[in-house]
């Protein structure tokens, strides 16, 4: 079992190797469209979506609680999927979801800017000018997006396993690839970390869910720590009572027998006329 995220340029041939990928190890493929009708099944909207989706955020929309929805449930859907088995991820930060998990197999595509024309030029029926403006504005809008919600460089490639010019390697040659170096680095001894590894990040979710959606309590900054079945919460809180129902609830939720606080209590405060 391995976790597999590629990180693409546009037009690099991303989804057309994840489908190779997918017919030579078995792993499913999720696609943009079956990771968007999960997050909406969550009650989050497509015209929500489409302001957040690999794009740093407009400035209000920046300012907007839907962008802190936006990637609880971007992570809650991510999470979801990698706990029902070996599968392939396009995009969507996944390689920053991941990040030093063990079992997590991470991959990045580029091609020259010359091909990548012409296949945008191909793909839109577009002119050159128009080719080039579209690639520009993708590569500023995924970039953008890393920086934003997980402060990375996208494009750097110290963030890979493995990093492959499209321009040259076929795509069935790029999943060969990818397969062997996944035959390579994963072992039953970083399965197993990987499995203890998802089912804690995925808890940790459920936690965080529960604690402000659920019973909307209000913990600024909420990160929940899984260790078996102990959970450590951090964040703040305007007040005691709130961190108490904070560790009340996460009691509440299936899987959790310890819960430990570290949320700092801050009061607010008015200034006197």
């Amino acid at each position: 079992m391995a976790i597999i995220t590629i990180s693409r340029e546009l037009a690099a041939l991303g989804d057309e190797i994840a489908h190779e990928l997918a017919e030579l190890t078995g792993y499913r493929f999720i696609d943009k469209q079956a990771l968007e009708n999960r997050i909406t099944s969550y009650g989050f909207n497509n015209e929500k979506l489409e302001k957040y989706d690999e794009k740093k955020p407009a400035f209000w929309a920046s300012l907007s609680k839907d962008r802190d929805d936006y990637i609880h449930y971007l992570k809650s859907a991510l999470l979801a999927e990698a706990e029902l088995g070996p599968c392939i991820f396009v995009g969507r930060g996944a390689n920053a979801v991941f990040k030093d998990i063990p079992g997590c197999i991470f991959i990045r595509l580029v091609a020259p800017l010359a091909v990548r024309i012409e296949r945008v030029k191909s793909y839109f029926r577009c002119d050159e000018k128009r080719a080039k403006q579209i690639i520009e504005q993708s590569d500023k809008d995924r970039s953008a997006f890393h920086r934003y919600f997980f402060d990375i460089d996208w494009a750097n490639p110290v963030h890979y396993h493995l990093v492959l010019n499209t321009g040259f390697v076929h795509p069935a040659s790029a999943a060969e690839e990818i397969r062997h170096l996944v035959s390579l680095m994963v072992t039953p001894d970083t399965e197993a970390q990987l499995k203890t590894r998802l089912q804690s990040l995925s808890l940790g979710q459920k936690v965080i869910h529960h604690i402000l959606y659920t019973l909307a309590i209000p913990i600024h900054f909420l990160e929940a720590s899984c260790t078996g079945d102990t959970v450590v919460l951090r964040g703040v809180a305007n007040s005691q009572s709130a961190v108490e129902a904070a560790v009340a609830g996460a009691q509440q939720v299936p899987g959790v027998s310890h819960v430990q606080s570290e949320i700092q209590v801050v009061q607010e405060y008015s200034v006197m006329p």
